[in-house]
């Protein structure tokens, strides 16, 4: 008789559609073999003596059917071998203890037909067990198994072997996802191909596949980088890698590493020229920069040195005078009376007072002055002045000389 334990809904299990949709509860119980433990390797039946036809005219042969003296005692050990072990469940040893108990017959149906038929049960439901955490591969894997019919050993090479190759293949598509979703051209086009192949192919990709498409758009990405950079020394460095042969790895780590590196190197002298002769708060802030972090740096260059610039403009246009304001900041005002205080020695002239001086024409007007000719008018009304005084003085002399004469 078979010892069945399984309720109908386990049994029901192991079709397709059941299995995808199991849950540990379901499958577990006190029967069934601990969590993370493989079902009990079945253990060998023992032989049992060959049987012969008994021969009649020898008196009191054993008939066919009768064991040997010492076989209940042989399975009696053996049995106990078997639910002594650590991977046998709860329903096995309470089957081998039941067998035993009920005598020879029993124990040897144990041994030859039960443990075998509770063992397959054991590892339906440690396969089952599996689920919870199953990708789409093994979950895949998992309904056919338990759809393929009673055969132990494919139950025990699923559980031992195929749902580790499942379960890794799994992980290598999640993987070989992520590298597509952050990766350039050439990984998103390896990476597909890698997905539409086999497991092998999979696992193949992840192994060096993947890095050789990450070297194809690592040089992409460096010829942009040097195509938008006007810094000699990254620059420099860039041409030296890709006109050399580099590999994966060292791609990789110029981009990681090294190009930041450089760049900061740039940045520095750039800094340095933008604030040699600048003004006070150019120098200033270009000094702290150069003190600080490379993103100190960039942001000078960015931002920094605008403000700098415009705080230095601002204080070189508070310090200038405004034009027509004297040194007191006053507005030099015409008093209109046309007169002017001045002594002179040799070529030397100082001014004191209003030294304004309007220019008249024939008709008493003013004369305009624009530009550069204003100091030619003051000149030219300047020598009038002197004029008319030394004509005022020669008249003068006459009408003494005349008074005299008279």
């Amino acid at each position: 008789m078979k010892f069945s334990r399984i309720a109908a809904a386990v049994t029901t299990a192991a079709l397709a559609p059941a299995v995808l949709i199991a849950s540990p509860a379901f499958a577990a119980g006190p029967d069934a073999p601990a969590v993370g433990n493989q079902p009990a390797p079945t253990t060998p039946d023992q032989a049992v003596p060959d049987q012969a036809v008994p021969d009649r005219t020898v008196p009191n042969q054993a008939a066919p059917n009768q064991a040997a003296p010492n076989q209940a005692e042989e399975d009696r050990k053996t049995i106990l071998a078997i639910i002594a072990h650590p991977m046998a469940s709860e329903f096995m040893k309470e089957a081998g203890r039941k067998a035993i108990a009920d005598g020879p017959k029993a124990m040897r149906k144990f041994i030859e037909v039960d443990q075998h038929d509770i063992r397959m049960d054991d590892y339906r439901i440690a396969i089952l067990r599996l689920l919870p955490d199953a990708g789409p591969g093994l979950k895949a894997g998992i309904n056919k198994v338990l759809s393929s019919g009673d055969d132990i050993e494919k139950l025990r090479h699923f559980y031992d072997v195929t749902q580790h190759e499942l379960r890794g293949d799994d992980n290598n598509k999640v993987e070989i996802s992520r590298l597509i979703d952050t990766g350039g051209t050439a990984v998103k086009e390896a990476g597909n191909k890698a997905l539409q192949g086999t497991p092998a192919d999979r696992a193949e990709f992840l192994k060096s596949g993947r890095h050789l498409a990450q070297a194809q758009d690592d040089l992409v990405e460096l010829a942009r980088i040097d195509e938008g950079w006007d810094g000699p020394i990254l620059s420099e460095a860039i041409s030296k890698l890709m006109n050399g042969s580099p590999t994966p790895a060292e791609l990789r780590h110029f981009l990681e590493a090294t190009q930041h590196e450089l760049r900061d190197q740039d940045n520095r002298v750039a800094i340095a020229r933008t604030i040699d002769g600048g003004g006070p708060e150019l120098i200033k802030a270009g000094r702290a920069a150069l003190a600080g972090t490379p993103a100190d740096r960039t942001q000078f260059l960015k931002t920094g040195q605008h403000e700098a610039r415009a705080k230095d403009q601002a204080a070189k246009d508070k310090e200038k005078p405004a034009t027509g304001k004297d040194g007191d900041g006053k507005v030099n005002e015409d008093k209109g009376n046309g007169t002017g205080n001045g002594t002179g020695t040799g070529g030397t002239t100082t001014s004191s007072g209003n030294t304004t001086v309007t220019a008249q024409g024939h008709t008493g007007a003013p004369l305009a002055t624009t530009g550069a000719g204003d100091h030619t008018t003051l000149i030219a009304g300047g020598a009038g002045t002197a004029l008319v005084a030394g004509a005022g003085l020669l008249l003068a002399a006459r009408m003494r000389r005349a008074g005299a004469e008279g």
